[in-house]
């Protein structure tokens, strides 16, 4: 079953997205391998698609000192800003599950990634999409701004 919401589409199952979203997630779930998680438990992968068809994993890195962690989403843009500078990111997939279990649980981004991924999305002056499951089923985002109405960017701060 597929239902479309303005900028979200969702889909009841992994085989309903197109093949380049599949695949993203594939490369997502990989990427939850290399989380650190000791203290959540919670092990979360994000995988980026740069415009040249490049893919850049991340997985969350968690810390006694719980605000120094870093979530799988920043970890995978960051990388990409300093391993490709100037290539756009056209797609993000989030994926999670708990210590050794394999199938996947709810993670949409928290409100910090989702301001990030705006602030790339504004820089590069392109929409990033985003894939992500969450309660039960997965949605397909059409633009990292849709996730954050009312956001806050670069044009507040300008005199």
């Amino acid at each position: 079953m597929i239902t479309t919401m303005k900028d979200f589409t969702f889909f009841s199952s992994l085989e309903a997205l197109d093949a380049e979203s599949k695949y993203l997630v594939h490369k997502a779930k990989e990427a939850t391998q290399h989380a650190y998680a000791p203290y959540s438990k919670f092990y979360v992968g994000a995988a980026l698609l740069l415009e040249d068809g490049t893919y850049v994993a991340g997985a969350n890195q968690e810390n006694a000192s719980y605000p120094l962690c870093m979530c799988a989403e920043r970890v995978a843009l960051y990388t990409a800003a300093s391993q490709y500078p100037g290539k756009k990111i056209k797609k993000i997939a989030v994926v999670a599950h708990r210590k050794n279990h394999k199938e996947l649980v709810s993670a949409s981004s928290c409100g910090g990634c989702r301001q990030v991924m705006l602030e790339y999305e504004v820089r590069q002056e392109s929409p990033i999409e985003v894939v992500m499951f969450d309660d039960n089923r997965w949605i397909h985002c059409a633009s990292a701004a849709a996730l954050m109405p009312f956001s806050f960017d670069i044009s507040h701060l300008k005199d």
